[in-house]
């Protein structure tokens, strides 16, 4: 039986599956090119435990990071259903419970606001494949 997200280093493992699956899938994989995942890691991951844990470890703007890679490469609502659907799978392989549900629900209402401010979007719905 898989057990629920409870500590950083749960979360930590969670992204660390994350990002080797997005890093290298054909739809997303380029908005990812160059990241450090040494440094942007534990940036995440800090963001994960605030609004998973609650501990007030993440004090910066995820808009304005997105900002930047969306005038790069625009970040489309399809890119955010994608990055929706691989980390609710990977949430699922992972995990069970309250809080990795409340992480998948998170999750599609991240894309859900970043999707708006950087393309005006409508609510996306989550899409596998």
């Amino acid at each position: 039986m898989k057990r629920d997200i409870e500590t950083r280093s749960d979360i930590e493992r969670l992204l660390t599956d994350f990002y080797s699956i997005a890093m290298a899938d054909s739809k997303i994989g380029h908005h990812f090119g160059g990241l450090n995942l040494e440094h942007h890691l534990p940036m995440i991951a800090n963001f994960w435990e605030k609004i998973l844990l609650g501990n007030p470890v993440y004090f910066n703007n995820p808009l304005s990071f997105h900002q930047v890679l969306h005038a790069h490469s625009p970040l489309l609502p399809e890119h955010f259903a994608h990055w929706v659907a691989i980390f609710t799978t990977t949430v699922d392989r992972l995990f069970a419970g309250e809080t990795a549900d409340l992480a998948k629900a998170r999750a599609q209402a991240v894309a859900n606001v970043l999707d708006q401010k950087l393309n005006g979007g409508v609510k996306i719905e989550k899409r596998v494949g």
